[in-house]
């Protein structure tokens, strides 16, 4: 069959850019490892990084003008001219340097800078082609140290990159065979393909530059994201579908200043709400009050709208133990905002020294544990049985820390011993795109929307204890069926 007739199977040109079509094109097309799926990372997984390398003037430390050379080497380089000059670069920056010190820095890169510019849509399309079965591949121009971090963050098992030559672990500044610039790429790709069992006319490629064109004419779904002018006009003349992702640019002034707002808004918001009930003289009904004013002020001033799924599964059964993703420091302010009152929470130790989050979490009953001390962790759950068998819900983060991409990690299984001692069902609390108005390790909030999907309740009754590893990787992958295919 060929591509012409793909194209018509599955509905995918340009009247079909958007999305949902593209995605239900991953579902509905050729299945397995045969079909590649190739991403071009500078511009389509990772947003395009110009402004970030043109913010590094020279510097005096070598690491510094070398982490700008790594995001210079995924963005996009329209000439020969442009990449030529990044290249010549590489000579006097990494002659010298120690393959394992650019692992090093290419990883503290992606932790500082390269996980908040991921597209979220990137992701989603990245997890729908590996739910197929698809060989998912990562493309750049860029060397590996800059590659694979991100590639690992992602699930995929594939890179593509420039080699740089090194003598005995010492990198000699120049590259090492062919460059992954242009027909470079598309020769790679090709090779590649050939020595893995690929059929690249069932494969799907991503690109946004027109310098890629050799890459999307061997591929039998081309499809382009945020295409330059000229790749543009090309996907409007041979009907290539165009996809077109959400900037994701860094905090503007406006941001702060709403951020700044917004904490102002939930203490005295939460201050109100204690108030509200202090005539009753009832801890509870006064912790309830102070997260409904505080989390409701917060979300109104940061321009943050709450849109749920399953609301219901939030209000009952009760009680509960609530497992929800954790992406975003902003978890502490939806979270409560979804499930209401009634529930309190599990937290880091370190959160104690937060001087806002710390007195108010204090305040609903949260329980922190010493993640360094597992010992003394299991001890400070104990009490947290008895919460339960009070009436008084719980909320947990089983990954046990937030994630720098969309991706759900493994999930540790505390939550869900305490759920069988207590005898209460598990509910799970899907959160999708917290990451985006508020990235990881950032305070600032953006305006947005943020889905929240309340799936129905666990038993866990029947659960072994001493082995419950199946169970609970099936949990997880209900978070991770759901995010790739959202309730309506």
């Amino acid at each position: 069959m060929g591509s012409e007739e793909h194209y018509e199977a599955l509905e995918l040109d340009a009247a079909h850019s958007d999305m949902d079509s593209v995605l239900t094109a991953i579902r509905v097309g050729p299945q397995g490892p045969a079909v590649a799926a190739i991403f071009e990372l500078g511009g389509v997984v990772v947003d395009d990084l110009a402004s970030a390398s043109a913010k590094r003037g020279p510097s005096r430390r070598r690491d510094d003008e070398v982490a700008g050379w790594l995001l210079d080497s995924i963005r996009d380089h329209p000439d020969e001219g442009s990449f030529g000059r990044f290249l010549h670069s590489a000579t006097r920056l990494l002659a010298g340097r120690t393959e394992t010190e650019l692992d090093e820095l290419g990883t503290r890169l992606f932790k500082s800078t390269l996980y908040g510019r991921i597209h979220p849509e990137a992701w989603r399309l990245i997890r729908a082609h590996r739910a197929a079965g698809h060989t998912v591949v990562l493309v750049s121009a860029g060397p590996r140290f800059a590659v694979e971090p991100v590639a690992a963050a992602l699930g995929i098992e594939h890179t593509l990159c420039t080699r740089m030559a090194a003598d005995d672990g010492v990198l000699t500044g120049y590259t090492e065979g062919r460059t992954l610039w242009r027909s470079g790429k598309t020769e790679a790709i090709r090779e590649f393909a050939a020595a893995s069992g690929i059929e690249l006319r069932n494969s799907f490629a991503y690109m946004e530059n027109s310098a890629d064109l050799t890459t999307l004419e061997s591929v039998g779904f081309p499809i382009a994201v945020d295409p330059d002018p000229g790749l543009a006009v090309i996907c409007a003349e041979r009907d290539w579908p165009a996809l077109t992702f959400r900037p994701r640019n860094p905090s503007r002034p406006a941001d702060i200043v709403r951020t700044i707002a917004g904490f102002a808004a939930l203490i005295a918001g939460a201050i109100g709400g204690v108030l509200i009930k202090s005539y009753t003289r009832d801890r509870r009904r006064m912790a309830d009050a102070l997260m409904k004013f505080g989390t409701g002020a917060t979300l109104r001033t940061t321009g943050v709208r709450l849109r749920v799924t399953g609301a219901h599964n939030a209000r009952s059964p009760r009680p509960a133990v609530f497992v929800f993703n954790h992406q975003s420091q902003y978890d502490v302010i939806i979270v409560p905002a979804v499930l209401g009152g009634g529930v309190t929470g599990i937290g880091k130790k370190e959160l104690t020294k937060n001087p806002v989050f710390g007195p108010l979490m204090r305040f609903v009953g949260v329980t922190f544990i010493d993640r360094a001390d597992t010992a003394r962790a299991k001890a400070s759950l104990e009490p947290v049985v008895h919460t339960l068998r009070d009436g008084l819900s719980i909320a947990v983060a089983p990954e046990g820390t937030r994630s720098f991409t969309p991706e759900v990690g493994p999930f540790k299984k505390g939550a869900f011993h305490i759920a069988i001692q207590a005898g209460v069902p598990v509910i799970p609390v899907v959160i999708r795109n917290a990451g985006e108005v508020s990235w990881r390790d950032s305070m600032v909030v953006r305006p947005g929307v943020v889905d929240v999907a309340v799936l129905d309740p666990i038993d866990v009754s029947g659960w072994d204890p001493a082995n419950m590893h199946d169970e609970v990787e099936r949990v997880r992958q209900l978070f991770i069926d759901t995010l790739l295919d959202w309730p309506e």
